[in-house]
């Protein structure tokens, strides 16, 4: 029995040429790298855009605001929308201990903090706030806190945060329900305390003066509602928030400056394109000197605006600053090493000398 032969493969009678071959694979890797070109293009243009949530106590349209307001449209302009800023005012992510802890699981991204919510990061910033009447000018604090910048905004990279900018609005003044000159007025009143700031409170006590913690957004209901009498702020808060009405009466004294900077996690800021940082970071640095230069500007003016609606100004007599500068001896022993690290507070104490022996004070 005859078996079939084996199959044997099909030939083509006409096999291309070595030259034809080359060709076709020539173009195959042309077409291929093309692919790869355009996918790669394609996925950069897809590039989802970093979303920054930005929370702060400011206003909704109060000039803070605004100047964040302009940061993010800079910033979109010059990244091709690649940066996207979203802003919620008026403390609508809790108090400044709140946006932290936001910030820290990631539900927002960035916040614009005092020095009360900085010192929850990091504790040394509260030596530009904190020592109450170490500043006799604005001048004198501008001299002090370019001198401690660079090394703070190192210590919150450390710790996980970039600094964007910084800014003040003029000095706090003590707002109350009744009159007051010295500090032993103020003993017989329930003083109002950043609920997330206990070492203030503690400090407070032991200076015998009251303290009542809440958070900033409770301010008002707390003067009308007689949870506490008096409350330090700048004029331009609390015109806005209306406290003024409740606590009618101003002491005109150089309590602290009210500083505050706009950080962001550093996860957040390491996401955005590195060849656009440098203007991002030049936005953020033109909305905080827009932030200091109008705030302390709008100070006197919300001053006078209050006026004209009720307010009673007090102006200390130099007694009355006497008695201030008493008290201050007092304080700053229980402050040094207990609100503020020992090294900041003898740092800030003697850069505030330095200025003083050279402008001839």
């Amino acid at each position: 029995m005859n078996l079939p032969a084996p199959c044997s493969p099909t030939r083509n009678p006409n096999p291309p040429s070595a030259e034809s071959t080359i060709k076709i694979t020539s173009r195959s890797f042309a077409l291929g790298a093309a692919l790869l070109l355009f996918g790669s293009l394609l996925g950069a243009t897809a590039a989802a855009p970093v979303k920054i949530r930005l929370a702060t106590l400011a206003p909704k349209d109060s000039s803070p605001h605004k100047s964040l307001q302009q940061m993010g449209e800079a910033w979109k302009k010059s990244t091709g929308d690649q940066v996207q800023l979203t802003l919620f005012t008026d403390g609508t992510m809790g108090g400044e201990a709140d946006m932290v802890r936001r910030m820290r699981i990631g539900q927002i991204q960035a916040a614009m903090l005092t020095a009360p919510g900085l010192s929850q990061i990091e504790d040394s910033v509260g030596g530009l706030q904190l020592l109450p009447m170490m500043f006799r000018s604005l001048d004198e604090f501008d001299y002090v806190f370019e001198k401690l910048r660079p090394g703070l905004e190192k210590k919150f990279r450390d710790k996980g945060f970039e600094i964007l900018c910084w800014g003040d609005l003029g000095w706090v003044r003590l707002f109350s329900k009744q009159p007051a000159h010295r500090i032993d007025d103020y003993r017989k009143m329930k003083v109002f305390v950043w609920s997330g700031d206990s070492r203030s409170a503690d400090v407070m006590r032991a200076l015998r003066v009251n303290p009542v913690p809440a958070e900033q957004t409770d301010v008002l209901p707390g003067l009308q509602t007689g949870l506490f009498d008096m409350v330090p702020s700048v004029p331009i808060y609390a015109l806005a928030g209306q406290f003024f009405g409740p606590a009618s009466h101003m002491l005109e004294i150089n309590w602290v400056p009210l500083v505050g900077a706009t950080i962001v996690s550093k996860k957040s800021w390491d996401a955005t394109p590195a060849d656009k940082r440098a203007a991002l970071q030049q936005a953020a640095a033109e909305a905080g000197k827009q932030i200091r230069n109008r705030g302390r500007a709008e100070s006197d003016e919300a001053t006078a605006a209050m006026v004209k609606r009720g307010l009673k100004v007090t102006q200390p007599t130099p007694d009355d600053l006497a008695d201030w500068v008493r008290f201050t001896d007092e304080a700053y022993p229980k402050i040094r090493g207990k609100l503020i690290p020992a090294e900041m507070f003898d740092e800030v104490s003697k850069l505030v000398k330095e200025y003083r022996a050279k402008a001839g004070k």
